[in-house]
């Protein structure tokens, strides 16, 4: 059952100029440690950091709080699985939304699409409710 769906296009060239004009200040603000060194290592960082600044609008738009509620932007970070696949690792009031929107007796799944094609990124999340794993 999906509990959730957002996206978020946004300029690269945007995340380009608040880069140069705010470099570590920015960066520190909005990604988790995770996404500064996987950007970071990336021939085209703007393009990193635009799909991750998207994937977390898209997140918070999924979430039905936006950056609101005790939701801020390290609290959601995009991860790979060991598959390669993207996904959010959500922490804070993001967890703490996400546990609220997923029915009893169900496990939340993220599934996250992030793409970039000069100038835009784009970023589509879909939280579903899943059975719970047996324990």
């Amino acid at each position: 059952m999906i509990i959730g769906i957002g996206s978020d296009l946004i300029d690269i060239r945007r995340i380009e100029r608040t880069l140069e004009r705010f470099g570590p200040r920015f960066i520190q603000r909005l990604y988790t440690d995770a996404e500064q060194r996987k950007s970071e290592g990336r021939r085209n960082r703007a393009a990193s950091y635009a799909k991750r600044f998207a994937a977390k609008e898209a997140c918070s738009k999924a979430l039905g709080t936006g950056f609101r509620r005790g939701v801020f932007w390290r609290d959601m970070g995009v991860v790979n699985l060991r598959s390669g696949k993207p996904t959010m690792a959500l922490t804070g009031g993001a967890l703490k939304q996400l546990e609220a929107i997923t029915p009893a007796g169900m496990a939340a799944q993220i599934d996250l699409s992030i793409t970039d094609d000069f100038p835009l990124a784009q970023a589509i999340v879909i939280i579903t409710a899943v059975a719970a794993p047996s324990p």
